[in-house]
C-alpha cells in the first residue's frame, strides 16, 4: 500500500525591494519542520515546502527550498495535487512589492525613503481551499479575538482545521520554545494547550488531521 503524501509549507517569505532589502516577518519555520518530521514519523512520505530558515530538514523528506510568496505558490501548486493532507504552516507575506529596485536604494541625507507600492500577493491557502481532495490545515496568528479571527478564517478559506495562537510577550509563538494553541475543526470542536513544546503540538496536529477520512 502507497504511503499518504502529506504537504508541509514552513518559514517565512521574503518580498524583495532591491537588491539587499526586504518585506518579511519573524517566523522561523520550527513549527513546520516539527510536523514534518512527526509526519514522517507516522509513516508518510513528506513534500518540506520552506522559506528561508537556519533549520536543517529532516532527513527523508522531499525538501523544496523557496523565496517569496509567488514562489511557494507555484511549489505548493504543482506538489498538492497528490498529497492527502496539507499543512500550511509558513508565514507568507499578504504584500509585495511591486516592483524591485534593480539597485541599492541609497540613502540620501535630509530626505526620506521614497514611496514603495505594495501590491497583494495570491493567498495560498484560498486557492487550496478550492475543489480539495485533502486534509487542509490552515494556522493563524492574532494580536487579538483570537477564536473570532481563527473561526472566521477556517470557515473563508474552507480548511478542515485551524491552528491558531496569539502574539504575546510572555509566551512568544516564534521560535523553538513553549506556545499555546486553539485548534477549531470544521466540525466546531475547539480545544485550546497550554505551554506545549512544538515537538510535541506537532503529535497533537497530526492526530487531529488523521481524523478525517480522506479518500
Amino acid at each position: 500500500m502507497k504511503r499518504p503524501l502529506a504537504l508541509v509549507t514552513a518559514g517565512p517569505t521574503r518580498e524583495h525591494i532591491d537588491p539587499v532589502r526586504f518585506i518579511s516577518n519573524h517566523s522561523t519555520g520550527a513549527f513546520g519542520y516539527e510536523i514534518a518530521r512527526e509526519a514522517l514519523r507516522r509513516g508518510c512520505r513528506v513534500v518540506l515546502v520552506s522559506g528561508p530558515t537556519f533549520l536543517r530538514p529532516p532527513e527523508g523528506v522531499k525538501f523544496i527550498q523557496v523565496e517569496s510568496a509567488l514562489d511557494m505558490m507555484k511549489a505548493v501548486k504543482k506538489e498538492s495535487a497528490k498529497a492527502k493532507y496539507v499543512f500550511m504552516a509558513a508565514a507568507v507575506s499578504d504584500w509585495r512589492p511591486e516592483g524591485c529596485f534593480g539597485r541599492k536604494i541609497k540613502r540620501r541625507a535630509g530626505r526620506g525613503l521614497r514611496s514603495i507600492k505594495l501590491v497583494e500577493n495570491p493567498d495560498i491557502l484560498k486557492e487550496l481551499g478550492r475543489d480539495k481532495r485533502y486534509c487542509l490545515a490552515g494556522f493563524a496568528l492574532e494580536t487579538e479575538n483570537l477564536a473570532l479571527n481563527a473561526a472566521q478564517k477556517l470557515k473563508d478559506k474552507n480548511l478542515d482545521f485551524i491552528v491558531a495562537n496569539r502574539l504575546r510577550k510572555s509566551r512568544g509563538p516564534f521560535g523553538s520554545g513553549k506556545t499555546d494553541i486553539l485548534i477549531i475543526d470544521s466540525f466546531g470542536g475547539r480545544k485550546s494547550y497550554k505551554g506545549s513544546t512544538k515537538r510535541a503540538l506537532a503529535k497533537i496536529i497530526l492526530d487531529k488531521a488523521f481524523e478525517f477520512k480522506i479518500k
